[in-house]
């Protein structure tokens, strides 16, 4: 195998509060560990009380919507264009950060990285094109609509993700008007610090980005404090609930992406091809750490046994290593706990009746490596809890009524996926799927249309993601205008 440097030391994460950088507490003896070998990267971090309520207190100060004009629009998007230069300039590193925190190939964490720019160039330009106050019709009198920023927003980001979901989320915000204070998980820090390091070079307005870095206790204060406004998290359903909970004392505004345990749908036409194909890209794609992968499989009896002897054959020859092996198609799973809940879900299934098949031939480096696993016969109706990771369970059905009743049963709300040959039937029976989107032969990441929305249907969260993310996410609607009183009512 051809392999990057195998030396795995990161930088310590540093916070970023008040408009200067300052040093992190440290937690105890602790170390943030390579996946690949399990040896130390970095002293795990934290955030005292007193910084974040300087924090706080910073990014409350910093709201003035009465300074968002057209002109500091338009200055603020010149700033992010700044941002998706540097972070192109750092594209490299950023790969590098991202393989070793998360456990994903470096092969694919380059693509991440270099579609970042792209991202950030998008909210850059939201600002541009989309008003910010626009003329209603009234009658001839003046009325008109401002997208308001809610105001200082809290951001909680996962370690799946490192640097694209803080980046992603950051701009938006920022392209909003709203002062936002970045909380990346404690499992997966580097790659936040190298994102809100060029957000910081490139000139933003002071207030508009801070940085603080620590467990969940940080991430609590945070969410439960009646400065912040505004909500977005990435995350598992316990600490989602927690956010809700804390949130309507006061009534934030939230969004929240939870995950499920995404069904998928394989009709009685299907190409068994095709579906192995489309499953075994969706349970290794980020090493199955992402939250829209395929989990559940309801498959027609007599295709269960292709199914399953086409994606072991096709696990057995995957290369499962280390991160920074250039040839490498799935790395180790990205921390110690999360692994441990991968092992907790397998025995899980093993208890439900599945047969279990781990067919990949794992590395002898010390660190998190799991074979994709396909578990087979296990009852559908209690095999309801998310895997998130390279993991399925494949379950016999007798008609595609029954498979729309059992992923519905338990929704996952987030994502969803149909095979089979006639598109028309597939479409239509994945338009009957809870769910926010459906991939029909398929089980990419990115967006299925230039367009694509997506909500989050019951326990996959609140709220939902897709275009226009600043104004749909992080303003409010305010309309201001002279009354009449030849108005009805």
């Amino acid at each position: 195998m051809t392999t990057i440097s195998p030396e795995a030391a990161l930088p310590p994460p540093v916070n970023y509060i008040a408009d200067e950088w300052t040093d992190c507490t440290t937690v105890g003896d602790a170390y943030n560990l390579d996946p690949n070998t399990r040896n130390p990267m970095h002293r795990t971090a934290g955030t005292t009380a007193e910084d974040l309520e300087r924090a706080l207190r910073h990014a409350e100060q910093s709201y003035d919507v009465g300074q968002w004009d057209e002109d500091a629009r338009h200055e603020r998007a010149a700033v992010l264009d700044r941002v998706a230069d540097l972070l192109d300039a750092r594209s490299e590193d950023i790969a590098r950060t991202d393989a070793l925190t998360s456990g994903t190939p470096i092969a694919v964490t380059r693509l991440v990285a270099a579609f970042l720019p792209h991202r950030i160039r998008a909210s850059a330009g939201e600002l541009r094109t989309i008003p910010r106050v626009t003329q209603l019709e009234a009658g001839g009198r003046d009325v008109r609509l401002y997208k308001v920023p809610w105001g200082p927003a809290a951001i909680l980001t996962p370690w799946n993700g490192p640097s694209f979901i803080p980046a992603s989320k950051v701009a938006s915000a920022i392209a909003a008007g709203c002062p936002v204070i970045l909380k990346p998980s404690e499992h997966a820090p580097a790659s936040a610090q190298v994102v809100a390091e060029c957000f910081v070079e490139a000139g933003l307005p002071a207030g508009a980005l801070q940085l603080v870095h620590g467990a969940g206790d940080v991430g609590a204060a945070l969410t439960a404090d009646p400065r912040i406004k505004v909500v977005s998290f990435t995350g598992g359903p316990g600490a989602g609930r927690a956010i809700a909970r804390a949130a309507a004392e006061d009534f934030k505004v939230l969004q929240l992406e939870l995950g499920g345990n995404n069904p998928v749908l394989v009709l009685d036409d299907a190409d068994v091809d095709v579906t192995a194909d489309g499953i075994l890209d969706g349970m290794t794609m980020l090493n199955g750490q992402w939250c829209e992968g395929p989990g559940k499989v309801l498959a027609p009896r007599e295709l269960v046994g292709p199914l399953v002897e086409a994606l072991t054959e096709r696990i057995s020859k995957l290369v499962v290593g280390h991160s920074l092996d250039l040839d490498v198609q799935v790395g180790p799973i990205s921390n110690e706990p999360h692994f441990r809940t991968l092992q907790a879900r397998i025995d899980g299934l093993r208890e439900l009746g599945a047969t279990v098949h781990q067919a990949a031939r794992l590395p002898e480096l010390g660190g998190w490596f799991l074979s994709p696993t396909v578990a087979v016969g296990a009852d559908p109706d209690r095999a309801t809890a998310e895997l998130f990771g390279p993991i399925v369970s494949v379950h016999a059905v007798d008609s595609a009524e029954e498979a729309l009743r059992i992923a519905n049963a338990n929704p996952s709300g987030l994502d969803a996926y149909v095979f089979g040959t006639d598109t028309d039937r597939a479409i239509d029976v994945g338009s009957r799927v809870v769910s926010g989107e459906v991939r029909v032969n398929g089980a990419k990441v990115a967006d299925l249309g230039d367009d694509s929305a997506q909500s989050f249907w019951g326990p996959a969260g609140i709220g939902g993601h897709g275009p226009a993310e600043s104004v749909r996410v992080f303003c409010g609607d305010r309309v201001v205008g002279v009354d009449s009183p030849d108005l009805p009512l």
